[in-house]
């Protein structure tokens, strides 16, 4: 792809983001319009007077302490898991790999589920939920990579049989303690959560994901063409003179990290970063300078999308974003199977 295209490409792909995300936050029980979206926008930022304003004190509330985090924690997120899929695809060589391989997901579940169900680390406040997640996801992640080392190196393999094995193994534990709960209540907050949803997004807990994002996408685009030689083979790789176990451990470390953050504050939401990085190559090819920033607008306005549907498709009720990354999601990945000529590396 040349320059120009991939320019107009990123510009378009920004323009759609913030068309989407408008469109987002005038959905919904309140109808609101364009022009007073960004009109508090823009006094929230201090460029409009409160004098001057024409939105009334419940729309501003509305919009700016209710919608607007809501739709910018779904950016993040999608943004995040697609980056995260397109890196581990390239550390296993396979492009039906997610960010979840690792376990990230059940560990994240487990915390959950002792903070919902056990009280566990009732201290922390409305912080516990996030943060048993992060830490059940950083265990995980370092029991797989702890079991896929042998005799100082870790083989993708091993990384992948173990993070099914400790997967397993979590989610077993999980179950065993929503089995053993009599809380109705909290079972169903725990289903829900596994399931993936954005209905706790403030301001407040969108700091970390958001800056965590921006040092991994800085991180891995930085090293594009490690990412783009891990595709031509170990040996090729290795001739370039790039420490393949060294490379290994720095995708399984920030990867995780930034997954486990986003998890945190999210749930398990499948499928994002399986599809969005496989679609990225199919549009731009598999050269990582342009499938990092491609697939992070991307699975940004895809998990937009998914979220509105989410939060309108049984209003007043609220359907776990899950589902409908799954639905979305299913028929894709069964496509993928099915492609006898599909290969890896050409982009097709």
């Amino acid at each position: 792809m040349s320059k120009v295209r991939f320019l107009f490409l990123i510009w378009a792909l920004i323009g759609g983001l913030l068309a989407t995300m408008t469109f987002a936050v005038m959905v919904g029980s309140v109808d609101l319009t364009p022009s007073l979206i960004w009109e508090v926008l823009l006094q929230k930022l201090g460029f409009v007077s409160e004098a001057e304003a024409a939105a009334s004190k419940p729309q501003s509330v509305i919009i700016w302490e209710i919608r607007f985090p809501r739709i910018i924690l779904a950016a993040i997120v999608g943004a995040a898991l697609s980056i995260s899929g397109a890196a581990i695809q390239a550390l296993v060589k396979n492009s039906i790999a997610d960010p979840y391989i690792l376990g990230v997901s059940s560990g994240a579940s487990v915390g959950a589920t002792s903070v919902i169900l056990l009280g566990a680390f009732g201290a922390l406040g409305v912080y516990a939920l996030s943060f048993a997640a992060f830490l059940g996801a950083i265990l995980s992640v370092s029991i797989v990579f702890f079991l896929a080392r042998v005799n100082g190196r870790t083989s993708v393999i091993r990384l992948l049989l173990a993070g099914i094995a400790v997967s397993m193994v979590l989610s077993a534990i999980t179950n065993f303690i929503l089995m053993m709960s009599k809380q109705q209540g909290g079972i169903q907050a725990v289903m829900h959560w596994m399931l993936g949803s954005l209905a706790g997004a403030k301001w407040s807990n969108l700091g970390i994901p958001f800056f965590t994002l921006l040092l991994v996408f800085i991180l891995l685009f930085s090293h594009y063409r490690q990412l783009n030689a891990l595709l031509l083979g170990e040996e090729t790789a290795a001739t370039l003179g790039i420490s393949l176990d060294g490379f290994r451990i720095f995708i399984i470390l920030f990867v995780s990290l930034l997954t486990g953050v986003v998890v945190a504050v999210s749930g398990s939401i499948g499928f994002v970063g399986l599809i969005v990085p496989h679609i990225v190559r199919m549009m731009v090819g598999s050269n990582y300078k342009l499938v990092l920033p491609v697939s992070a607008l991307i699975g940004a306005i895809f998990l937009v999308w998914a979220d509105l549907v989410a939060r309108t498709v049984i209003s007043p009720e609220e359907m776990p974003i899950g589902i409908i990354t799954a639905i979305c999601g299913s028929p894709f990945f069964i496509w993928m199977l099915r492609r006898r000529r599909y290969s890896f590396g050409d982009g097709e």
